[in-house]
């Protein structure tokens, strides 16, 4: 492999005035020397990777990266700018810039020499001996690590790394072997941190595991990762890092774990394999927060763990072993409550979802083989022939509806997963059933899922002794949430929310002409506004509420075929404007085209997601008249929908149907139209970048353009 990074690759007098005429600028510099194949398609995988987050660091750091395909070998370009460039850092510009280009399919040892730099940037003398480089030869080859600095602070660099770092597992930062000094814990509260009295009283420093991550698992991983443990270094405080990076990531011994006096979680993705850390006094933050304040997580996790707190995150498992998960749970720290109250309904939301489409089209099936009597039918379990229509219809019907059953209860149950953990499932399903059982519905299920996440979250803070610590979380905090959100439930706001939910359904029972017209417009301007995202999930969760019982109302099946109908409409029209103007789409976008045809028919909103994070300001609006359009459409021709997700496919089960094409294709064709209208007045000056909104490219694909390359 040649050298990483070469005085080619290095430029002192960056003139650029911008994040992206700064990558431009380092990445012309790649293409020079073959590093980099596409100059147009690396800087849109380096501009999806910076919409994910910004790269900005405090300490006048810019670190712009990506995987891309189409870099050749992994490949750094060192900038060094005069005037300051916005990174998105919060103390201002970044002087020292650095590109990092890695192969799409980059290996272990690849990403390995990458995270390097990311610790050295933690060195201060190694950024103050760049910034006073005298030439490029001199930055080059001190990036490289040949030049130390006589302190041993330099000694290492980017291409000798791959033989001593470990690329997924941090090891131990410190052995200091000194109680810790913090003036925060004190001997005689660590003395309160476990049943043997604490790290202070067995003659051992404080001890802490911490899990880094960031959405590449490239640099800002492995800077949190270093900067943990040089603070812990600093403190007298033992920091084992698990750095789950883009490579993958080794799991910290299980017996370093439970050795361990507290956790802190610095990530910006979901942790893997978190229940692991559960039952220890936890921090949990952004990634951020532990690159520019380690110092305040250790004492936080030592307060924790003076105080015998346990939190949610350090309580519960998150994403198992598939590493994802629907909903990031609990919030960041400083979020406001508005931020995390969306936050928690999504995650019921998120999980309520499969339930609804696997239900419904089950139902819906029923119905369009049996007919609308099918739901008379008795019991498959006593009555089932094997060679009658009516039976199979029946039985789907029936399965169908145990799957809505569910629908509720995991609301309600997921809602107070993402406040507490899981803690709150028990509490939560609980309180859902008892929503049902009173008749309280879909309010009383929002409700129930919000009240047993504040129950549980409110007996976690009381501190327990630790001999209690154990069976708090299986056998204590069930049985307390349950009894008093059952209380609450049966008893209190039961049936004042069972009387609001059916004034709700009568009212919508009641709508007709142009409420129903106007009510239209409304859903398909929330389906068509975040496409996917929380606005469009609380239309779309609006319309399935109402069609979520055994036999739906004629309004509520209206407005599920209106909502469905206005959902289809942006990612077809995408398809449309790509396929009849498709110069004004770069190759990228023409390909997502592609798929928007078929994402369109399927009812997946998402499928315009590339396009609206291009050009917001064009797409979404005009996405927005289009929706709105469909959806009044639709209700005025009183099209029905018994099915809460299909889109084309089941069109044969859908009321007036022929109507129903009508007004999706009439909401296409305008948005399509606007798009084509609002990109063609965009006149870029001769051998200009058009700009978009934020300074960027309205061309470039987005992140979810191109996620298999920029994740």
């Amino acid at each position: 492999m040649s050298e990483m990074i070469t005085a080619d690759l290095v430029d002192l007098d960056l003139s650029a005035d911008s994040k992206e005429a700064a990558a431009r600028a380092l990445a012309e510099r790649m293409v020079a020397l073959g590093r980099v194949t596409d100059l147009d398609g690396f800087l849109a995988d380096v501009a999806a990777r910076e919409a994910q987050m910004p790269t900005g660091l405090d300490g006048g750091i810019g670190i712009p990266h990506c995987r891309s395909e189409h870099v050749t070998e992994p490949t750094l370009a060192f900038g060094r700018s005069a005037a300051g460039i916005d990174f998105g850092a919060a103390d201002g510009p970044a002087d020292l810039i650095f590109l990092i280009a890695a192969p799409a399919g980059a290996d272990d040892a690849h990403l390995t020499i990458l995270s390097s730099l990311a610790r050295q940037l933690m060195n201060a003398e190694f950024t103050d001996a760049l910034r006073s480089a005298a030439d490029a030869d001199a930055a080059a080859a001190l990036i490289r690590g040949e030049e130390p600095d006589g302190t041993g602070g330099v000694s290492e660099g980017i291409e000798d790394s791959v033989d001593s770092v470990d690329s997924v597992a941090v090891p131990a930062a410190a052995s200091a072997g000194a109680a810790t000094g913090s003036p925060n814990v004190g001997p005689e509260e660590g003395s309160q941190n476990g049943p043997d009295d604490g790290p202070a009283e067995r003659g051992r420093p404080f001890r802490v595991v911490a899990v880094t991550s960031c959405p590449t698992g490239i640099a800002h991983t492995y800077m949190a990762a270093e900067s943990l443990e040089k603070a812990g270094r600093e403190a007298g405080v033992e920091v084992v890092v698990e750095t789950q990076g883009s490579a993958g990531f080794t799991r910290l011994d299980p017996a370093v774990i439970e050795a361990a006096d507290g956790v802190i979680f610095a990530h910006d993705v979901p942790v893997r394999d978190k229940d692991r850390f559960a039952g220890k006094p936890t921090v949990d933050t952004g990634v951020k927060a532990a690159i520019n304040r380690p110092g305040e997580l250790l004492d936080e996790v030592r307060g924790k763990a003076a105080r015998g707190e346990v939190t949610a995150a350090g309580a519960a498992g998150t994403a198992g072993s598939s590493g994802t998960t629907p909903v990031e749970r609990g919030g960041k720290p400083g979020e406001g409550y508005g931020t995390k109250l969306r936050v928690w309904l999504m995650s019921g939301v998120s999980y309520m979802v499969p339930f609804v489409a696997a239900g419904g089209l089950l139902i819906a099936l029923g119905f369009a083989i049996g007919g609308y009597e099918i739901n008379k039918a008795p019991s498959v379990m006593d009555h089932f022939v094997w060679s009658q229509a009516d039976s199979w219809a029946a039985l789907l019907f029936q399965v169908g509806g145990v799957a809505f059953a569910f629908l509720v209860p995991v609301l309600a149950g997921y809602i107070a997963y993402g406040m507490a953990d899981r803690p709150g499932l028990v509490p939560g399903f609980v309180g859902g059933s008892i929503a049902l059982t009173v008749n309280a519905g879909f309010l009383g299920g929002l409700a129930a899922g919000l009240i047993s996440g504040a129950v549980v979250m409110a007996i976690q803070r009381v501190r327990i002794p630790a001999a209690l610590r154990g069976i708090m979380p299986v056998v204590v905090i069930p049985l307390i949430s349950s009894a008093v959100v059952g209380f609450l439930m049966f008893v209190v706001i039961g049936k004042p929310i069972a009387s609001a939910q059916k004034a709700m359904t009568d009212w919508l029972s009641g709508l007709s002409g142009a409420n129903a017209v106007l009510l239209g417009a409304l859903l398909g301007l929330m389906m068509c506004f975040d496409l996917g995202g929380p606005v469009n999930k609380v239309a779309y969760a609006f319309a399935t509420a109402g069609i979520a019982v055994a036999v739906p109302s004629d309004s509520a099946m209206k407005i599920m075929a209106a909502v469905m109908a206005a959902g289809m409409v942006p990612p077809l029209a995408m398809a449309l404007a790509t396929t009849v103007r498709g110069k004004l789409f770069n190759a990228a976008e023409r390909e997502n085209g592609k798929a928007a045809w078929v994402l369109g028919a399927s009812f997946i909103s998402e499928g315009a997601i590339p396009f609206a994070a291009a050009d917001p300001l064009r797409v979404i609006p005009s996405s927005m008249v289009g929706g709105a359009l469909t959806g009044a459409l639709s209700m005025a021709f009183g099209a029905t929908l018994r099915a809460p997700h299909g889109g084309i496919f089941v069109v044969p089960l859908i009321g007036n149907p022929l109507l129903y094409l009508v007004a999706i294709a009439a909401g296409v064709c305008v948005t399509t139209a606007l798009v084509i209208v609002l990109k063609g007045l965009r006149k870029p000056a001769p051998g200009a970048v058009a700009q978009g909104p934020g300074g960027t490219d309205p061309s470039t694909p987005s992140p979810e353009a191109k996620q298999p390359v920029a994740a």
